[in-house]
């Protein structure tokens, strides 16, 4: 059952291990199954770094689990991915992260500000969610409004959400997160803690590729 998607999903844990976003068996990752409105959502208590298709669980839209080859239990914070597929129709991937420069802003309660243009892939500021217990309706209910604002946000005390419309760019958005959250603390110690200038979401909103480029359509481009 939507066996490409389960392995689209482990590659994308895999990675994520790989390159430091999560380590050893910390967060999750799912994706949305827009023709069945199923979740494919990593398990609980698997190493990423080991992790295959066969691994990834499925479950319908009131959490029954209806496949499990592995006997695994889903990830324990399934229900903040419900929460997020239901409070936006365009969300069809979720990537939970304890990535250490954002994670370290999650703690101190402080959100990241757009500070570098590559914000905007995510919507700009990354909000903190208020903390909720891992697992519990408190924490899934906690980033309904925060991902209202962009498609980002932190979780007080605990790590990094993202979300979007494939699991290859929610990805790329949490990549974006932590890199921006290392920059900004790198800034501030630089800066003597003092905030640095941040750019405005108009100016964020004002980006189109450049005119003066002639792309030629009818031939092929390296």
């Amino acid at each position: 059952m939507l066996e490409d998607k389960k392995e689209e999903l482990a590659v994308i844990a895999r990675k994520a291990d790989e390159e430091g976003l999560c380590k050893h068996k910390s967060g999750n990752f799912s994706i949305k199954d827009m023709s069945t409105g199923y979740i494919l959502i990593t398990p609980s208590g698997v190493d990423r770094k080991n992790l295959t298709g066969n691994d990834i669980c499925v479950l319908d839209s009131e959490m029954n689990v209806i496949e499990n080859k592995k006997n695994y239990k889903p990830s324990s914070e399934v229900l903040m991915h419900i929460y997020a597929y239901n409070s936006r129709e365009d969300v069809t991937a979720v990537v939970h992260t304890h990535s250490r420069f954002a994670t370290s802003f999650a703690v101190l309660k402080k959100e990241i500000p757009p500070i570098v243009y590559e914000a905007v892939y995510y919507g700009g500021t990354v909000h903190v969610a208020p903390y909720g217990r891992p697992g519990t309706k408190e924490l899934a209910q906690s980033i309904v409004e925060p991902l209202k604002k962009s498609d980002a946000c932190l979780l007080e005390s605990h790590g990094v959400i993202t979300v979007g419309e494939n699991i290859e760019n929610t990805y790329l958005k949490a990549k974006y997160v932590e890199e921006i959250a290392e920059i900004y603390y790198r800034t501030l110690l630089l800066n003597g803690c003092k905030e640095p200038n941040v750019l405005p979401k108009e100016e964020l909103k004002k980006w189109k590729y450049p005119s003066y480029v002639k792309l030629n359509k009818n031939k092929n481009t390296k």
